[in-house]
């Protein structure tokens, strides 16, 4: 007996239909809905409409926590759950500042924690140096009195990269120098 093919997963164009009839209280309560369903559908609402006086706080809690794990509570490390902030953020806002802000905060914790525990692990490490190029990029694209701040933060970063072994300073510095005309 053939089984009938099942039905397509919905998508946007089907909830959105389904949107149609709702009045303003209807959306709010739905919004309410999602609000308290979930953190991170707070930390996006708090992002997207500006509500809160550090926007970026919880996001850069995120990034911390998965990139400078309490090893003493044998907490791990995950450098997709760090982008995954960013991400984040990058969908409620879309707002460079805060975007290289993140990642440059993303590039000092993962130093730090590489240079406070000795970490080696080669995709972590090669993840930080992709998000040193991607935080340049950004950057660069900051007015002047933005990007000054974060350079120096960088350059800061990048000093620490040559404690770290494996290159990681030699290629921050090629990047430093593709990014930052002397």
């Amino acid at each position: 007996m053939a089984r009938n093919k099942s039905k397509s997963e919905p998508t946007w164009s089907d909830v959105k239909a389904k949107l149609v009839p709702f009045d303003r209280t209807g959306l709010l309560g739905l919004v309410h809905d999602l609000y308290a369903a979930s953190k991170e559908n707070q930390m996006f609402l708090h992002a997207r409409f500006d509500v809160d006086k550090d926007g970026l706080e919880p996001y850069k809690e995120t990034i911390a926590r998965w990139l400078w794990p309490d090893v003493l509570r044998n907490q791990h490390a995950s450098v997709v759950k760090a982008k995954q902030a960013i991400s984040s953020y990058r969908k409620a806002t879309g707002e460079p500042a805060g975007i290289a802000e993140l990642m440059v905060f993303y590039c000092e914790q993962a130093v730090g924690f590489c240079s406070s525990v000795g970490y080696q692990d080669e995709g972590y490490l090669n993840a930080l140096i992709r998000m040193f190029e991607q935080a340049l990029a950004v950057t660069d694209q900051l007015s002047d009195s933005q990007r000054g701040t974060l350079i120096a933060r960088l350059d800061r970063t990048r000093d620490v990269g040559h404690d770290l072994g494996y290159g990681v300073g030699d290629d921050m510095d090629s990047l430093l120098a593709k990014y930052v005309s002397a």
